[in-house]
C-alpha cells in the first residue's frame, strides 16, 4: 500500500475510532455538546497518529504537527473550559425534541458520523503534507506559517477578548464591538480559516499536499455560510439588542475599518 494511502486510512480509522468513543460517551452523558471539544483534539490526533505511521521529510512533518496541535489543543481547551457545567448546546437540544426517542442513534449520524467526515475532508493537508519526503521548507512554506501565525492569534486574542468582556456583568445585554470584534463580527472564525489556510500552503508545497487546500476551502465555507457565521447571527439578531447596527458597520468576516451608519 502506498503512503498516501496509507495517509488516508490511518487517519479515517483514527477519526473513526475517537468518535465513536465520543458518541458513546454522548449516551451516558445524555449532552452531544461534548463534540464541540473533541473537535479540535481530533485534528490533533490525526497529526500525530500519521505522523507516527507515514514516512515523510521531518522537517516538513514536525512543522505541521506542531501548527495542528497548538491549534487543536488551546481550541479543545477553551471550549472544554467554556462549556463545562453547561447545558447542552441549543442546536442539539433542538434535535433531540424532534427525534425524540430515536435521537440516540440518529445523532451518531447527523453529528458524531457528519463531524467526523468533515474533520477528515478538513485534515487533508495534515494527512498529505506529511507523506512527501522531499526536502526543503521554502518560500509557500514559510507563507502558510506567517499565515498560520495570523490566524491562531486572530483566534486566541479574539477569545480572549470574549471572555473578558462577558466577564462584566454590566456588559450582559451589549454588544461586543471592542478589540478585534470593532472590525470583524467574528475574529475567532476568521483566525480559524487563516490557520487552516496557512497548513494547507505549508502542505501544498509537496505537489500532492495541494489537494489539501481542498479541506481549508470546505472550512472556511462552513464558517462563513453553514455552521458558523450564519447559523450564530440567526439567533444573535434575535436575543442580542444593538446587534442588527453591528451588523450595519462592521465585517462579518475578513477585518475591516467599521462602516459610518
Amino acid at each position: 500500500m502506498s503512503a498516501t494511502a496509507t495517509s488516508l486510512l490511518v487517519a479515517a480509522g483514527a477519526i473513526a475510532i475517537l468518535m465513536s468513543i465520543t458518541w458513546v460517551v454522548s449516551l451516558i452523558k445524555r449532552n452531544a455538546s461534548i463534540v464541540d471539544p473533541v473537535w479540535g483534539f481530533g485534528f490533533v490526533v490525526v497529526a500525530w497518529v500519521i505522523r507516527a505511521t507515514v514516512s515523510g521529510y521531518d522537517l516538513r512533518q514536525w512543522v505541521i504537527v506542531a501548527m495542528v496541535t497548538l491549534w487543536g489543543l488551546r481550541l479543545a481547551i477553551y471550549l472544554g473550559w467554556r462549556n463545562w457545567g453547561t447545558p447542552e448546546d441549543f442546536r442539539y437540544q433542538a434535535m433531540r425534541r424532534h427525534w425524540g426517542e430515536k435521537f440516540w442513534w440518529v445523532s451518531l449520524f447527523t453529528v458524531f458520523a457528519l463531524q467526523g467526515t468533515l474533520m477528515w475532508i478538513v485534515s487533508l493537508p495534515v494527512q498529505l503534507g506529511q507523506v512527501s519526503d522531499d526536502p526543503g521548507l521554502r518560500v509557500l512554506g514559510v507563507i502558510g506559517i506567517v499565515v498560520w501565525a495570523i490566524g491562531l492569534s486572530f483566534e486566541a486574542i479574539g477569545d480572549a477578548q470574549l471572555v473578558r468582556f462577558k466577564a462584566n456583568p454590566e456588559n450582559a445585554s451589549r454588544v461586543m464591538d471592542r478589540g478585534l470584534w470593532r472590525y470583524t463580527r467574528h475574529p475567532n472564525y476568521f483566525g480559524d480559516a487563516c490557520v487552516w489556510w496557512g497548513i494547507a500552503l505549508v502542505a501544498a508545497e509537496t505537489g500532492l499536499g495541494a489537494i489539501g487546500l481542498i479541506g481549508a476551502l470546505v472550512m472556511t465555507i462552513f464558517l462563513r455560510r453553514v455552521s458558523g457565521v450564519t447559523l450564530l447571527e440567526k439567533s444573535l439578531v434575535k436575543k442580542r439588542p444593538g446587534y442588527e447596527e453591528y451588523v450595519a458597520r462592521t465585517s462579518p468576516f475578513i477585518p475591516r475599518p467599521p462602516r459610518r451608519v
